[in-house]
């Protein structure tokens, strides 16, 4: 599911059961996160299908990349694994005003 950057914050914060995932490149990343977000490389395919596997399918995903073509990708992938619930940032990190925190490596 699509949600504007407004929708998506409203419903993160009242979602206990979350996981935020961003599925930019590692250079994207070292730009700045959005705060808690896991990160697997969708441009990773063989890896990022291995990554997702791993994941708890009963969470909520709340998924990013830079535009937000790829995270509807990725949405896309996820639903198809099983995911019940994904939901896209419209707009991606380029449209995001929140906060931003540098990634721990």
């Amino acid at each position: 599911m699509n949600l504007t950057q407004e929708d998506w914050v409203s419903q993160l914060e009242s979602d206990e059961n979350t996981v935020i995932l961003d599925v930019r490149t590692e250079n994207e990343c070292n730009e700045g996160i959005i705060p808690n977000s896991i990160n697997i490389d969708i441009y990773k395919e063989l890896e990022f299908i291995q990554e997702l596997e791993l994941l708890d399918k009963s969470k909520n995903y709340y998924v990013y990349c830079r535009s937000g073509a790829r995270s509807a990708k990725a949405c896309d992938a996820m639903n198809n694994l099983g995911f019940e619930n994904t939901y896209n940032l419209l707009g991606g990190f380029l449209g995001w005003d929140g906060e931003i925190v540098s990634p721990e490596n």
